[in-house]
């Protein structure tokens, strides 16, 4: 399926196929493609470019397409690794976290620090951390082939050695 090229989001770089590849709803998405492409909120003179989740419902390009800033891509990526790091050694923890210090990491980021953590606030957190962690194992294959090739990646852009 082709990614609209007349809305307000400019396509500059499409994968038109993502429903082919999304994890376990593979073949079976409503998340068609991905774009990186010039930002629909974009001001006369200034030109942001964004990533944008393209989903279709079957009859038309959903409102639940999403598009975010490059910068945020990047910062949920670094925000997604932390976790699973993470949650490589909360068995440790009886309640899979410290209640006394739900802090998992500081990230420095432009200055100050994004605070990675275990929700507190959640009344139900001590049932939703171990589902979360049961669904971190059952897909532990699918998400390590994509950590494999960012490592990749980023080993040819020069970020790794």
């Amino acid at each position: 399926m082709k990614i609209p090229t007349t809305l307000k989001h400019k396509p500059v770089i499409v994968a038109e196929n993502y429903e082919d590849i999304d994890g376990r709803y593979a073949y079976n998405s409503d998340t068609k493609g991905l774009s990186l492409g010039l930002a629909q909120w974009n001001d006369r003179g200034k030109v942001d470019i964004s990533a944008k989740v393209w989903r279709y419902t079957g009859e038309k390009w959903s409102r639940q397409s999403e598009e975010l800033p490059l910068h945020r891509v990047l910062d949920l990526a670094i925000f997604v690794c932390r976790a699973i790091e993470y949650f490589r050694e909360a068995y440790r923890y009886p309640k899979l976290y410290d209640p006394e210090n739900p802090i998992i990491d500081r990230v420095g980021l432009q200055g100050d620090a994004m605070t990675v953590e275990v929700c507190t606030d959640n009344e139900k957190i001590d049932e939703d951390i171990k589902l979360f962690r049961d669904a971190l194992s059952n897909d532990d294959e699918l998400l390590g082939e994509r950590m494999a090739v960012l490592a990749r990646i980023l080993k040819e852009l020069g970020y790794l050695r």
